[in-house]
């Protein structure tokens, strides 16, 4: 009987088992994010992620009943988990893109120096950082090759910078930037064309994520966005392991996003979906430096994973995505966007094709750097945000129909008093 107390006791002090959003990401998670992250997919050449390292996740996990959508003009991915559709269930496509922002080869000089661009870098980030610079074989154009071991620079030594550049009081632009390989001896040009260096060819940071000095944090070079296309992975996962039956569900690897959402919105258009949520990052505006006079939206890395309102997005898909989010015990913050929300959420509106949209993600620091922050639990949050809102839409069996007439009306609201 005392050993029946005991164990009874046992029981009750044991710690209630922990959301999987409040837990510190596993290594073999993490590992695959990094993986994600470090895979070389300058815009126009995502191949390395969605063909690499997603598509043969995908084939791993997948049911047989599902499908992997490929494009002809880019390297995107989309796995349907129902793509025969044949009782027209509601079709939800969710986007990470795998694109990452690059450098490219502008010139090269008379004594072989490689001149560069710095795209969406601001060109001050760039110096003294390790890159790849991608090219071709030149007697066998579409053979690529790395060359590693290349540095970017602009001035070469303070010493030869102007006063006010020393002081501060004027910066790098992105015609001083160059690519560094150390070329010295007779006739420096020869040299950089015998390695077949063209201009246009693409150059990416050199820098892999890794956990951070603070609790559940990382940072590296290009959390944008391969974080989303982890987020479409990971989220694969869990269908995989409890599949829906009345959503279909495509989850996207987009191309080209970097450069005006071209390849999400031809996914869009080819497979025409009735919901269409963008997965990207967002900015820690309460950790940014110098903004408080623009009173931004107050997201913050570590309180979840971020909604936006605004733009294009659907009211009444931001109220189910928040409703079951909330109802799930998930943390959620509200951003908010003007014109355009900068994200593959604009995908179907760019497309012509008719769809409920909004965009989530994840607050980050130091965007468009060497050194992204983010934090796990945010990426987590979104993960099962996610799950919870499609299983929600399944268990209240939600139809493209709802969405055509769930639109709230403002005209006879009740008045809000104090």
């Amino acid at each position: 009987m005392a050993s029946k107390k005991k164990a009874a006791r046992r029981v009750a002090r044991k710690k209630p088992v922990q959301p999987p959003w409040m837990r510190s990401m596993p290594e073999s998670q993490f590992s695959f994010m990094r993986n994600i992250l470090a895979a070389p997919s300058p815009v126009g050449l995502e191949a390395a992620m969605s063909y690499g390292i997603i598509k043969p996740f995908f084939e791993e996990i997948m049911p047989d009943s599902w499908a992997i959508h490929q494009f002809k003009g880019n390297a995107g991915i989309v796995l349907d988990t129902a793509p025969e559709n044949k009782n027209d269930l509601l079709s939800v496509m969710i986007v990470g893109h795998a694109d990452k922002i690059r450098m490219q080869v502008r010139s090269i000089g008379s004594d072989g120096k490689i001149w560069i661009n710095s795209d969406s870098f601001l060109p001050t980030t760039l110096i003294g950082h390790e890159v790849k610079l991608f090219t071709q074989n030149p007697k066998t154009p579409g053979d690529y090759r790395v060359i590693e071991g290349g540095t970017i620079e602009a001035l070469g030594a303070i010493h030869f910078a102007a006063n006010d550049m020393r002081t501060g009081d004027k910066g790098i632009s992105p015609e001083m930037l160059y690519l560094e390989l150390q070329i010295h001896g007779t006739d420096p040009v020869k040299q950089v064309e015998k390695l077949g260096i063209q201009p246009g060819d693409p150059i990416i940071l050199d820098r892999t994520i890794r956990r951070g000095f603070s609790k559940d944090t990382f940072y590296g070079a290009y959390l944008d966005n391969g974080l989303g296309c982890f987020v479409c992975a990971e989220l694969a996962r869990l269908l995989s392991k409890r599949p829906l039956r009345r959503i279909r569900v495509q989850l996207a690897i987009a191309s080209h996003e970097e450069i005006g959402r071209m390849g999400s919105r031809v996914m869009a258009g080819e497979l025409r979906p009735d919901v269409l949520i963008g997965v990207d990052v967002n900015h820690d505006f309460k950790a940014a430096p110098g903004i408080s006079e623009k009173r931004m939206s107050p997201l913050e890395m570590g309180k979840g994973f971020t909604l936006t309102g605004g733009s294009i997005t659907s009211p009444q898909l931001n109220a189910c995505i928040e409703a079951a989010a909330t109802k799930a015990n998930i943390p959620m913050q509200r951003g908010v966007t003007g014109r355009d929300t900068g994200t593959d959420a604009m995908a179907a509106a760019f497309a012509g094709v008719d769809a409920a949209a909004t965009s989530v993600g994840f607050p980050t620091r130091n965007m468009h750097t060497i050194s992204e922050i983010a934090h796990t639990g945010d990426v987590l949050s979104c993960i099962h945000g996610l799950d919870a809102f499609l299983r929600e839409m399944e268990r209240q069996g939600r139809s493209a129909d709802d969405f055509r007439k769930g639109h709230p009306r403002l005209d006879g609201v009740a008045t809000a008093s104090a």
